[in-house]
């Protein structure tokens, strides 16, 4: 369970920690020793995620996000959770759907984007289920993650002074030594658990992602605990082959996870495509507590696994529709929005 400070605004820090203590304890639990971390979906997210865990999952937006892994979740009813919002939305709106998430700091969470707005995660503030105990932006969330990596306890900037963001953020502002003029620090954030979506990985860890990396980098090694999905293991000699592609190290990863179309119904860019036909049976579905229990049922805690879900939503034949849609085969259906 990630710690929990009191600061002198009598805010909480959810995320925070001493660096020296985080340094101790990868030192402890972080090895630069080669072993295979391939487990299945179920065990990785039974070791990895606990009850009232701070978790933050990968990409961005709707894209390049595990979804696998959140419907996993799901289906173990693991909650309590806090959630850093950073530019999540269908993974953590669906788990606070679910009921699941109890906490949030939020820079863009409520939205899908040019879908609209997430009705069960809106619903959840109202009734008190869920709380949103701070307010950044996606830079500063960023930054939070970077500060982590760094082992240091804060990131200084000065975008948020000025501005109600510093009042809801936790930050703190301070008087700048060298200037004199006010400078705003934003604590580090080091998740209990990140989990990330990528296109190929080694059996120890080595993981590739094409295209924009977005913060997995720094979430990586801000992280107590990594869980990779990856589209497909490929050997150690190809990753080899092509370094530059290679965006995290093994030595951070803890557990390496095949899941193709792992992202569904969302895009994996230049694998597959957004599943609009899907999103838009969601979008529907949420529009009142008996469609979402009923979608919940059907698609995650009535399937066994990942792949009995592929099948329920269309099988091969519909994710190489994805394919042809992303590869420009297909044409790109109308894009689902909340009606």
């Amino acid at each position: 369970m990630s710690q929990i400070v009191e600061n002198k605004k009598d805010m909480y820090l959810y995320g925070w920690a001493d660096p020296d203590e985080m340094r101790a304890y990868r030192r402890q639990h972080k090895s630069v020793e080669k072993k295979d971390k391939r487990v299945a979906l179920k065990q990785a997210i039974e070791q990895g995620v606990k009850p009232g865990d701070y978790i933050v999952f990968g990409g961005m937006g709707s894209v390049r996000t595990p979804m696998a892994a959140v419907y996993e979740i799901i289906r173990q009813g693991i909650g309590d959770l806090t959630v850093g919002a950073k530019g999540s939305q269908h993974d953590w709106n669906l788990l606070t759907a679910a009921g699941l998430v109890s906490r949030a700091e939020v820079a863009y969470g409520f939205g899908d984007e040019i879908r609209g707005l997430s009705r069960p995660a809106r619903a959840a503030v109202e009734s008190g289920q869920l709380s949103v105990i701070s307010e950044t932006t996606n830079a500063a969330f960023q930054w939070r993650f970077t500060a982590a990596m760094k082992g240091l306890s804060f990131y200084p900037t000065r975008t948020a002074i000025g501005t109600d963001t510093l009042h809801y953020s936790g930050s703190k502002k301070i008087e700048d030594p060298f200037t004199g003029k006010p400078i705003e620090l934003i604590p580090a954030c080091y998740p209990d658990v990140v989990i990330l979506h990528v296109h190929r990985a080694d059996k120890y860890g080595n993981c590739q992602i094409d295209g924009n990396i977005t913060e997995d980098f720094e979430l990586a090694h801000a992280a107590k605990h990594v869980i990779i999905t990856t589209e497909r293991i490929i050997p150690e000699e190809e990753i080899t082959r092509r370094p530059d592609l290679t965006k995290i190290p093994y030595f951070v990863v803890d557990a390496v996870v095949e899941v193709p179309y792992g992202s569904h119904p969302n895009q994996v860019p230049y694998l597959y495509s957004f599943d609009e036909q899907h999103w838009q049976e969601w979008l529907d579905a949420s529009l009142t507590d008996e469609g979402v229990k009923d979608y919940l049922h059907r698609y995650i805690l009535g399937t066994e696994d990942h792949y009995e879900y592929l099948e329920k939503i269309g099988g091969l034949c519909r994710l190489r529709q994805l394919e042809h849609i992303e590869h420009g085969i297909e044409k790109y259906p109308k894009v689902a929005k909340r009606r």
